[in-house]
This record gives C-alpha cells, structure tokens and sequence, in this order.
C-alpha cells in the first residue's frame, strides 16, 4: 500500500534518513509540542539535568521518530532506537540501559507492545535510575541492584489506551501528535523536493499533499514515485497533470483513498446498509486484519468525516456514500446519533 502511514523499513528508513528535519526549526507543524519541547529542553539544560521521560502518541507516520531524534540533538546527546517488539528478555533491556551513557535519549518506539515482565523493570529504571537483577534460581536466587546515568527514556506508540497506567504515568510529559494541514503538507513536499533536487512546481506539490493523507511518510513516498513517474516518462517537471497523472497509475484518488479505503467505505454502505458494522464483521467481509483496519485505514478515513466510530459500530457518513458513488439511505441520519 504506497499510502499506508507504517514504515517500510528498507525504503522509508534510507527516504527518512535523508529527509528528516534537524531541528525544531526545520521540523513543520506540531507547533504546540515543539514549543513545550523547547521549553523543557532549555530549562534542563540550564539545569544541567536530563529532559523528563516523553511520551508521543498519534497515528503512524506523523514524526515521532523525527521529535526523539531532535531532542537528542538539541540536547547534545547521543541516542538509542529500539521496539517494544524488539525487547524480547529482561537481558536485552539490561544490555541496553547499562550501555547508556550519561543524557542519552533512549527511543522505544511501539512501547504499548513491550512485555509486561520488561515494564515491571523499567519502572525503577525510569523513576530511580536504578536496574535491579535476580541472579540465580529459586531460594538461593538473590537481587543485585545496579546504578544506571540518568537518560532520557522517549516512548513512541499509535495505541495510548494500550499502555497501562504505571508505565504511562512514570512520563513527565505526553503529547499528541495531530494529523498536518494541507498547508504544512505542501511545505513538506516542497522541501523534500528540493532536498531530493525535484523539479516542480507550487501546483504538482498541491496535488501530491492533497493526496498525502495527512502525513508526511505518506507524502515523501508519493513525491518519490511521482518523481519515479516523470523520469520515466520523460517529464521535466512535475505539476498538476503529472502529479495526478501518476497517481491515476498508482490508484490513488484526489484526496488519498486507495482501492482498500474505497472497499471499507463501499462494504459498510453495501453488506451493512451503511453501519453500523463491527470491526470483526468488516475485517471478515473485506479481508484485511481488524488492527491494519483500526490502525492504517479508519484514522484517515475518520478524520476524512467519512466514517465515525458510534457505540454500536462504525458508520459511513452521507460524505462517505457520495465519494464511492452510492445513494444516501433515507433513514441514515438516525445511525450516526
């Protein structure tokens, strides 16, 4: 799916890299949290301390990765990238927190998937700057309490409701990352353009960050493949038609909506008389997972105001029904209250 917000960890790891802001500065949007970031940056560096333990939670492929590495660099510390996945034992939290060193940013990215076992050692370490280690086995097993240098633990996650409440509330601050303006897009693509040495101009931008979803991953792979589309065909330039153009090819509509969104919003309409469907239901009809449904495609389409999440289940709204082509059921209305 060329418009799915989750990494690519071979080609959004080299595209990212290379795109990435270094600053706050350079870093557009999320404007409330780079200024709450600043602010807890400079005063801790006055300090001489390390920043509070952050938490970023929101949709994939916003800038969580980019906001940990930036306040590495602000503070002038080095930093370590791991997943909750990627933390199997106890072993591998212990090599990793004893390897720090002093100020360091440690980023766990995806830490609602962290085993449970694994938190309950990362309590003190957060807290108390402190890693406790049980040598041996059963009544002869004893307790070793090692010093760790006080770091800076960033945790990364799409599924805030997912992490328990000792672990979410040993953070010193939370924030949310929020879908960027069409605006914010178009001066993301437009850089990145100009990083990749794109030629186009302010209208092929405005095509691709209409068709971004909103999310800056999503908006530096379509300018990669519409620059892939224009080389190929010999374009000099990538503008309007080009843009959309490639898209057309790519099966990426106006606005960003693959043929998997259009099937959820079509199915819903059509197997469900517009909702409300359970998730299981629509994943069973549509063929997709329940969590890529919940993670990668109703965010946008939500946010698109073409589908709501009611008590009952999800709803297409009138919106919804006319952008795949369907009439609006007489009745609808009374389904999204």
């Amino acid at each position: 799916m060329i418009t799915s917000p989750e990494k690519n960890e071979t080609e959004d790891l080299i595209l990212e890299t290379t795109l990435r802001p270094g600053s706050f500065a350079e870093y557009v949007g999320q404007e409330k949290i780079k200024r709450n970031l600043g602010i807890f940056i400079e005063a801790a560096k006055r300090r001489g301390e390390s920043v509070d333990h952050v938490l970023l939670y929101g949709p994939a492929g916003l800038g969580k990765t980019t906001l940990a590495n930036i306040i590495a660099r602000e503070m002038g510390v080095n930093i370590r990238i791991t997943s909750g996945p990627a933390i199997e034992r106890v072993g591998d939290l212990g090599s990793i927190l004893t390897n720090l060193e002093e100020g360091d940013v440690l980023f766990i990215d995806e830490i609602h998937r962290l085993n449970k076992t694994i938190e309950e050692v990362l309590y003190p370490a957060m807290e108390d700057y402190k890693l406790d280690i049980i040598i041996g086995k059963g009544p002869s097993a004893r307790t070793i309490q090692l010093d760790l240098p006080r770091f800076t633990l960033v945790g990364a996650t799409t599924r805030l409701g997912s992490i328990s409440n000792p672990l979410r509330n040993r953070f010193g601050s939370t924030s949310r990352l929020e879908f960027y303006g069409h605006d914010e897009m178009r001066k993301i693509i437009t850089r990145s353009a100009r990083i990749l040495g794109v030629a186009m101009d302010e209208d092929g931008a405005d095509a691709i960050a209409a068709a971004s979803r909103q999310t800056p991953r999503v908006a530096n792979r379509l300018l990669k493949r519409v620059r892939d589309f224009a080389e190929i065909h010999g374009r000099e330039r990538i503008t309007r038609e080009v843009a959309r153009e490639a898209l057309s090819l790519f099966e990426v509509d106006e606005i960003g909506l693959e043929p998997t969104d259009r099937n959820i919003l079509t199915a819903i309409a059509k197997k469900f008389k517009g909702g409300p469907a359970g998730i299981q239901s629509i994943a069973a009809v549509t063929g997709e997972e329940t969590e890529t449904i919940e993670d990668v495609y109703e965010p946008y389409l939500i946010q698109l105001g073409f589908l709501v999440r009611t008590p009952r289940g999800r709803v297409v709204t009138p919106e919804g029904f006319l952008h795949v082509g369907l009439p609006v059921p007489e009745d609808h209305q009374s389904k999204l209250l």
